[in-house]
């Protein structure tokens, strides 16, 4: 399996974010790992990350959408705002606890590639990967004959 160049993680509470970095650390998955807070610090990460170069910015986001200075679809309206060759090269996932129909449908309106409910486990990962990343997935286990 081939990494991710990187991975953002973008939640107000610090123990999910641990949680999360710890577990895909473990999994492998990506080059590097950025955590940001809120989408105000999310956007500055990827201002820096991206002014550098498109390989750089990452290539998959979790976004929360309850946290404060700016939520999730503030940080996503903010989002659709930049040059598009920073968002074509980045998958959206909203890792939430609100499955709402309101925040469903709003989310249908911005770039969000879908909603996983919390907790980040290695499967939904995996299935992350196997949707937006078949050709870095890992493949399934082949039983032993």
């Amino acid at each position: 399996m081939s990494k991710l160049s990187s991975i953002l993680l973008v939640d107000d509470d610090k123990t999910t974010n641990f949680l999360n970095e710890l577990m895909l650390r473990k999994l492998d998955v990506a080059d590097k790992l950025l955590v940001a807070l809120n989408g105000q610090e999310a956007l500055q990460i990827l201002q820096e990350h991206c002014a550098q170069s498109a390989s750089s910015c990452p290539v998959l986001i979790f976004l929360d959408i309850n946290m404060p200075v700016m939520n999730g679809f503030e940080f996503l309206d903010a989002y659709s705002q930049l040059p598009w060759i920073q968002q074509r090269t980045t998958i959206i996932v909203m890792l939430t606890t609100s499955l709402h129909s309101r925040d469903l449908r709003r989310a249908e309106e911005l770039p969000v590639a879908g909603f996983v409910s919390k907790p980040l486990t290695e499967q939904k990962v995996q299935a992350i990967l196997q949707k937006h990343f078949p050709d870095r997935a890992t493949p399934p286990e082949q039983p032993n004959p």
